[in-house]
């Protein structure tokens, strides 16, 4: 009768174990769906923002003759957004034109022909509007990482999660050379 009990209690040890470790593993998978579907969503908004910029350098260069290093910064960094290859590497491409998209916006400032024309406001309002969505997402992808970097270092689920092969995810920062405020010569 003892070995019964042994072996019954065992058993449903194992297949409590087991769903332990299924729960887990289910856990770690739609974590990691949702910092990639996170990520897609921005991905869309920054390919939109891409499109937008382009037509909004055609338009400032018509009135920017004197201002070509700023225009250059965002049209090198567009550029560098469409070569980059994995996340870290948009994700620095992408602080980097943000922090050049607010210098753009100030200098345009300088130039009064310029802010009048309809094309401009409607594009820089178009790109300020896309810029606040691509906050609102990077804050959900920031959040989704964060949870997701939590978990697969909390015991037990590191257990299962450094024999798999799970990493942690890099957060979407601004690089600290960007979050100053553009300075201006008159």
């Amino acid at each position: 009768m003892a070995k019964i009990i042994w072996a019954v209690t065992g058993g449903l040890i194992l297949i409590a174990l087991l769903g332990s470790i299924i729960s887990i593993y289910n856990m770690l998978i739609m974590l990691k769906h949702n910092i990639a579907k996170a990520w897609s969503n921005i991905d869309v908004l920054l390919k939109q923002r891409l499109d937008e910029l382009g037509k909004l350098v055609d338009v400032c260069k018509i009135y920017m003759k004197y201002e070509q290093e700023t225009l250059q910064k965002v049209i090198s960094l567009r550029s560098l957004i469409s070569n980059a290859g994995g996340i870290n590497e948009r994700l620095q491409a992408e602080g980097a034109l943000a922090g050049a998209l607010k210098t753009l916006f100030a200098v345009a400032e300088n130039y009064p022909d310029l802010k009048a024309d309809n094309n401009f406001a409607q594009l820089r309002q178009r790109i300020s509007a896309l810029e606040n969505e691509i906050a609102d997402r990077r804050e959900f992808y920031n959040e989704s990482v964060n949870l997701y970097n939590i978990k697969i270092a909390q015991i037990p689920t590191v257990l299962l999660a450094r024999p798999l092969g799970y990493q942690p995810s890099p957060l979407f920062e601004i690089p600290e050379a960007e979050r100053e405020n553009p300075k201006l010569a008159f």
